[in-house]
């Protein structure tokens, strides 16, 4: 359980970042099963021959997900926050081949206590000198196999949920900001300071942190779950699931109020409506979807003109969102 204390100061250098490397390692949890696929179970059932390939070519990768636990330590050097923005996934990865050797062994090492003994050949990768190059080619063959295909509507929807996020944390300040994080987060406040609170683990301890000006770095994720970090030398940082995912890469077959509303309004303009979870661009529509920015237009005016979505002008820039109505509708 975390309780990290937050002072006025730090809305102002909170900052939020996209991160390539995150997603290939969230993906690699989802394809090997390590964590539940959930609403990206068709995507996880389509790459699945890619990943069956990506073993066998790579044996290194079944050495990261060896790695891979829950509710407990993982190695940090495979899968570091962004020091900048982010977006760039050949920086990240130099930033992971650049990590000490001494680091990379002491990470490994605690990161195998408690775990099953790991098989011989993992064992043999992970105590070879060259340890750090042959899971950083893993990385990146991950990278290549498994998220990088899918790249520009995986960046759209992150960048969605960070402008939504940023808004409201400008706006709301911070209980607006994590209010549907993640079940797990929630905030207290206390006068002009308040208290962000994680709850990592089912054990009553709280472990008590302080950004202490410096602001926290808050990151989507579409195929992972809650991360935080909180030990140096890394930055505060919070990994939340993004907004607006269930569309994202396949759907599961409309089930509920899904099939009701697909049958209303024809399956499309359904897909369209439950995407504006978040509010978004015509542009970013249609690369999430995989439909013509023509398809795109023609269904959100017959939204539009049926109350169901309203469009506001930003710049040069034009964002959908859905009414009251629409969110009713949606299932939302």
């Amino acid at each position: 359980m975390l309780a990290i204390e937050v002072g006025p100061v730090d809305v102002a250098h909170t900052r939020y970042a996209i991160s390539p490397l995150g997603e290939v390692m969230n993906a690699l949890r989802v394809a090997a099963g390590k964590q539940p696929a959930g609403p990206l179970r068709p995507w996880a059932e389509r790459i699945a021959p890619q990943y069956a390939r990506l073993l066998c070519e790579t044996p290194a990768v079944e050495v990261l997900t060896t790695l891979f636990r829950r509710g407990d330590y993982n190695a940090d050097f495979i899968q570091p926050p962004p020091s900048g923005p982010g977006g760039d996934f050949d920086v990240e990865l130099a930033a992971v081949r650049a990590t000490p050797l001494r680091q990379v062994h002491a990470e490994i090492a605690r990161n195998l206590v408690g775990l099953r003994t790991p098989p011989r050949y993992v064992q043999q990768i992970l105590a070879a000198p060259d340890v750090l190059t042959r899971l950083s080619d893993a990385i990146e063959a991950t990278w290549h196999a498994l998220v990088e295909p899918d790249w520009p509507r995986l960046r759209t929807v992150l960048e969605r949920d960070l402008v939504h996020r940023a808004g409201h944390l400008a706006m709301y300040g911070w209980a607006a900001a994590l209010s549907d994080l993640d079940p797990r987060v929630g905030w207290r406040s206390e006068g002009a300071n308040g208290v962000i609170e994680v709850r990592t683990s089912p054990r009553n301890e709280w472990e008590r942190h302080r950004l202490g000006g410096k602001g926290l770095l808050l990151m989507p994720t579409v195929f992972g779950t809650l991360i935080s970090y909180v030990e140096p030398p890394w930055p505060y940082a919070l990994v939340y699931p993004a907004r607006g995912v269930a569309n994202l890469l396949g759907q599961l077959p409309p089930q509920g109020s899904a099939a009701a509303l697909a049958r209303l309004v024809g399956p499309h303009r359904a897909r369209v409506l439950r995407a504006l979870a978040v509010p978004a661009t015509t542009t970013q529509l249609a690369r999430q979807l995989g439909l013509s920015l023509g398809t795109v237009g023609g269904h959100l005016a017959v939204l539009r003109e049926s109350g169901l979505v309203t469009r506001t002008r930003t710049g040069r820039s034009v964002r959908y969102e859905r009414t009251p109505l629409g969110g009713t509708l949606a299932g939302d």
